[in-house]
């Protein structure tokens, strides 16, 4: 399946004019069913962008993303990794709840292109995480699924840049697969968003050639010299259980 062609048809000045204009979409039919818009939220200048794929029961109520069990447990992974959920940004494929909870269709996901992909351009994030197979399938273009793609660095080039992506576990996986074993879901998250976190403080992404995050107001650069190797903790079943 190849990647959606996001292409930004909104004219706009602003995030806050985006998500204003979004709230009125009937761009496709899930605007028949939804209770609101669920455009995101978050840090306005985020290194880091989530990405999921729509929309459930308790964001439609709310309007705000990932606020359900999953969102709870998405918030405490992130605090854990030392980043908290204020200082990310946290949006979805689609920004209203398919029926159901049903998967998002692909005309579904193209219609809201027209605000994910102005929503991105102006938020301009130096690394994407994509939560589970939709995303990281229909956004980033990959082929195989999450159990064989969650950790590992891609690059994506955006119209401000290139940009580091990491597909990861969805929470919601997470919480159908609850064991804290060491080499199950939860640890292997808990080893991706280290590897995450480290790259934000200036780790070269582990499986690229030598590249490191510069502050907010730059751009991803290649290093000249080698970096030294960032250790990512050693997982033990008793520190996933403390940490989530």
């Amino acid at each position: 399946m190849d990647a959606i062609d996001l292409v930004d048809s909104i004219t706009v000045v602003d995030l806050v004019t985006l998500e204003a204009q979004a709230q009125n979409c009937t761009a496709c039919p899930l605007c028949t069913t939804r209770k609101k818009v669920v455009f995101g939220e978050g840090n306005p200048t985020p290194t880091v962008f989530i990405l999921g794929e729509g929309p459930g029961a308790d964001e439609d109520a709310s309007g705000r993303p990932f606020v359900g069990k999953a969102g709870q447990l998405l918030d405490k992974i992130l605090a854990a990794a030392g980043m908290p959920r204020e200082s990310v940004y946290i949006g979805n494929m689609v920004k209203c709840r398919p029926p159901g909870n049903r998967d998002p269709e692909l005309s579904e996901m193209a219609a809201c292109s027209q605000w994910l992909t102005p929503q991105l351009e102006r938020l301009r994030p130096h690394i994407i995480l994509t939560l589970g197979n939709i995303p990281s399938k229909n956004w980033l273009g990959l082929k195989l699924g999450i159990t064989r793609t969650r950790g590992t660095w891609h690059r994506k080039t955006m119209p401000w840049g290139e940009v580091l992506c990491m597909p990861i576990f969805h929470p919601s996986y997470l919480l159908r697969n609850d064991t804290r074993a060491v080499g199950g879901p939860k640890s292997q998250t808990w080893r991706d968003i280290q590897e995450v976190k480290a790259v934000v403080d200036g780790k070269a992404p582990e499986g690229l050639e030598a590249q490191i995050l510069e502050p907010k107001t730059s751009t991803l650069k290649a290093k000249l010299e080698p970096d030294s190797k960032t250790e990512v903790s050693p997982i033990v079943p008793n520190e996933i259980q403390r940490l989530f």
